[in-house]
């Protein structure tokens, strides 16, 4: 690295590099940025939009720029001096002109600094710090967001981005499984003992909270349910997914929706004709359409095109949201929204739980972007993080957060009737496919979740806190790439206003119908004390903030080989100068060991696997550079079922 930085200076804070390389080497760079261009991207063009092609690309196209310049410059003063000899002097003049004239433009064009464009900063940090609930929380059982996890649900051998293997396909999701998961969720979210009557009850609560009483659903009520199927955008002509670079790329699982569907038509007694489902900007997908409507042929499938089978989204209505920054941030003031939105009683908004380039993350709110009638969102994108990957990040707090206005316009948060998170293949990227969770409890497995709440600011505080736990460090050696976008400095802004007025920024009052009654608390925001143990306040009962249930619905698979009893015990000690942590256990654990290193703040500081330990002998785990201080080791051993903590001090 020390002999790379002589010619190359990095930014401290990401490590990309940000000024002009020494003359002579930027011709052997793009060289072999050309070549790693022709051998990653070639073969699978979605990787053209990785991070580490949008550092190489400037390189190698610069170099072929600068190639043809030359080239075509020879060839031009080649033909000034043949007509110079034929006495064709005003024809060789111009030619000469024209040569010098490439010549030029290569030679200024060739002098520009090579830049990696990513502005963005990645060092989030919480104002409010754990268990610092602020806001109201929302729900029958107030607060309470339901994570239900089970591996099984998922092939651990899916690879999505080939063709023919994507995670939507039944092969690799088990349908019974995620119907079992639903039931649960539904169940835990509400406190009943049956379906039947979690329902009513969700109803029931939803129409008190609109002033209706507590009145369950009533025959010729509407519901919209929106889908995330943005990679639907482009289809085949017959809307069969593509094997192109987005194959693969992670939207709602049709597994998910048609638990939903099951659900309501089974379970809370809504007639199929009384369900619209879609995603606005998007077709469906011919093998999501094909596995829905055998089931339920009654439902109405919107599309944004006219095409068989599906329903074109209408517009005759003139309701639309007006932005609460009134103009002083985004290029428009308001949007109209379809029919479905409008004439809805209720809405359900599922999204594919990922993070996103310009957004941070994309979960609940983030989902209506697709629901305007404006053609596309990207006029909404000030109201993000950033625009583009050459902006500069609207970073911190206390910023115009469009997301708030989304969640808290009467024709779409104001509608929704329960929010439900489609975890079951999460990624850091929102045209990725799904990427592997490394941390617990996921275990270098899909993340196999799904998260279920009543209070959309509760539900998205837990999701954003699983992510960032996931996604710490940026590694683009991977597929996927695993990037940070979760941890955009201020990445919880919206949350913080949609919980609280306190957290608004001055001179910017949330009322998306603009008729003079600013919004309330749209639900509790809070983060869990460590990843480790992810409680929040109500859990702990030390506050009214959030309460997750965990619930892992795998089932326990007959153990083969050696038991283990419940008291393995573990001693940690440290070397001299402490670069090197022992640990020394009472037994022997075979398979996998993961060892993690947190600080008192629950951050996870290092992470580390031993293979086969045995008992009353040493395992060295080879520590980084950590600053003086308490820490806690943690000690997972899945096939002994061992879950064990150790404190550490560095002197």
């Amino acid at each position: 690295m020390r002999f790379i930085s002589r010619f190359i200076k990095f930014c401290p804070k990401t490590g990309r590099p940000v000024k002009a390389l020494k003359k002579w080497i930027v011709p052997v760079f793009s060289i072999l940025s050309l070549i790693w261009i022709l051998i990653r991207v070639v073969p699978k063009p979605q990787r053209a939009a990785y991070p580490c092609m949008k550092v190489a690309i400037p390189f190698a196209s610069s170099f072929l720029i600068y190639l043809t310049g030359v080239l075509g410059s020879v060839v031009v003063f080649k033909k000034a001096f043949r007509k110079l000899a034929e006495s064709k002097y005003v024809l060789a003049g111009f030619l000469l002109l024209a040569g010098l004239g490439v010549g030029l433009i290569t030679m200024l064009s060739s002098q520009k600094e090579v830049l990696a464009n990513d502005n963005a900063t990645y060092d989030y940090e919480d104002p409010l710090g754990p268990n610092a609930p602020i806001g109201e929380a929302k729900g029958i059982l107030p607060g309470r967001v339901v994570w239900v996890h089970n591996p099984d649900a998922t092939n651990e051998n899916c690879q999505s981005e080939e063709y023919g293997d994507g995670y939507f396909l039944d092969k690799n999701c088990d349908q019974e499984l995620v119907d079992e998961m639903l039931q649960t969720a539904i169940l835990e979210v509400t406190g009943d003992e049956t379906e039947e009557g979690a329902w009513a009850s969700i109803f029931d609560y939803f129409n008190s909270m609109h002033g209706k009483g507590e009145v369950g659903y009533t025959d010729g009520e509407k519901i919209f349910i929106k889908v995330n199927a943005v990679h639907a955008w482009s289809t085949n002509n017959d809307l069969s997914i593509k094997n192109d670079k987005n194959y693969g790329n992670v939207d709602t699982s049709p597994q998910v929706i048609l638990a939903v569907l099951r659900q309501l038509i089974h379970k809370a007694g809504v007639p199929e004709e009384a369900i619209y489902i879609g995603d606005p900007y998007t077709q469906i997908f011919k093998h999501v359409y094909e596995k829905l409507s055998a089931e339920f042929p009654g439902i109405q499938y919107m599309s944004k095109s006219d095409s068989e089978l599906r329903e074109k989204l209408q517009i005759t209505n003139t309701d639309s949201i007006k932005y609460s920054d009134r103009g002083t941030v985004l290029d428009k003031t308001s949007d109209g929204f379809f029919d479905c939105h409008v004439n809805a009683d209720y809405i359900l908004t599922v999204p594919a739980i990922k993070g996103h380039r310009w957004g941070g993350v994309t979960f609940f709110a983030k989902n209506h972007f697709g629901s305007n009638t404006a053609g596309g969102a990207s006029h909404l994108h000030k109201g993000l993080h950033r625009i583009s990957y050459d902006a500069p990040i609207r970073e911190g707090y206390g910023l115009y957060r469009v997301f708030v206005d989304l969640m808290s316009y009467e024709h779409l948060g104001g509608k929704t009737l329960i929010y439900i998170g489609d975890l079951l293949w999460g990624t850091s990227y929102e045209h990725d496919p799904p990427a592997r969770f490394r941390s617990k409890p996921f275990n270098n497995d899909w993340s196999s979740s799904l998260l279920v709440s009543l209070d959309p600011v509760a539900v998205s505080s837990v999701a954003l806190d699983i992510l960032q736990e996931e996604f710490q460090v940026e590694d683009l050696t991977t597929t996927p790439p695993r990037y940070t976008y979760v941890r955009f400095s201020g990445v919880d802004d919206y949350l913080h206003q949609a919980a609280s007025s306190e957290w608004w920024p001055e001179g910017i009052v949330y009322d998306p119908e603009e008729d003079g009654t600013p919004i309330g608390s749209l639900g509790v925001h809070e983060h869990w004390n460590n990843p480790v143990d992810k409680q929040y306040t109500r859990n702990l009962g030390t506050g009214e903030g959030i309460e997750l249930v965990y619930r892992k619905t795998q089932q326990d698979h007959t153990s083969v080989g050696p038991q283990f009893s419940n008291d393995v015990t573990v001693r940690s000690f440290l070397s001299a100068g402490n670069s090197i942590l022992y640990l020394e256990f009472n037994q022997d654990l075979p398979g996998q060991t993961d060892i993690g290193i947190y600080n008192v703040s629950g951050q996870l500081m290092q992470s580390s696997t031993l293979e086969s330990v045995r008992a009353n002998s040493p395992n060295q785990i080879e520590l980084c550079k950590l600053d003086p201080g308490y820490y806690v080791v943690t000690v997972h051993s899945g096939s002994s079922k061992v879950h064990l903590s150790e404190a550490m001090l560095i002197n």
